[in-house]
């Protein structure tokens, strides 16, 4: 009986000594969830900014699943989704005039930089990071869109 406490005791402290550091770990995906875009913080260039956007981001056995929810400033809705590995290895984008194809780098826990591509060829390059508090997701872009025009954004969103 004596043993059994001593054995008890010493898997309670070990729990309890390990707890907090498996807890302050972030997820392997911290961008997994709901992001809306917060306007007041982004930065459009060239615009116009939408009026809505949403990011939702979510995990299979094929990969990381973007779909992203947009309410131009027009009015106009488009969806674009885009299923894909964060390997570097290209993936087909659905829904999106400006690029059809997508190679996303994993870089650090919290950051992943995309190579945007149409046809082939490198249109834009995206770097999205997520806050270490994981309630802000920043997506970071540069390109060229499907008529020519360069853009360099950086739009924030908060975590729904």
């Amino acid at each position: 009986m004596r043993a059994t406490l001593k054995t008890l005791f010493r898997w309670a402290l070990l729990v309890v000594a390990t707890g907090p550091a498996v807890a302050a770990a972030p997820p392997a995906h911290p961008e997994v969830g709901t992001w809306k875009l917060n306007l007041a913080k982004s930065v459009w260039a060239p615009g116009p900014a939408p009026r809505s956007q949403f990011r939702i981001y979510s995990e299979s056995a094929q990969g990381m699943t973007l779909t992203l929810r947009t309410t131009a400033a027009d009015g106009k809705q488009t969806t674009t989704t885009a299923t894909f590995k964060e390997d570097g290895t290209p993936a087909a984008v659905s829904g999106n005039p400006e690029y059809d194809i997508v190679s996303a780098k994993r870089l650090d826990a919290l950051t992943v930089q995309s190579i945007l591509m149409t046809a082939g060829k490198t249109v834009g390059i995206a770097v999205r990071a997520v806050s270490k508090d994981g309630k802000t997701l920043t997506f970071a872009q540069k390109g060229t869109n499907a008529n020519g025009v360069m853009y360099d954004s950086v739009v924030v969103y908060d975590r729904q």
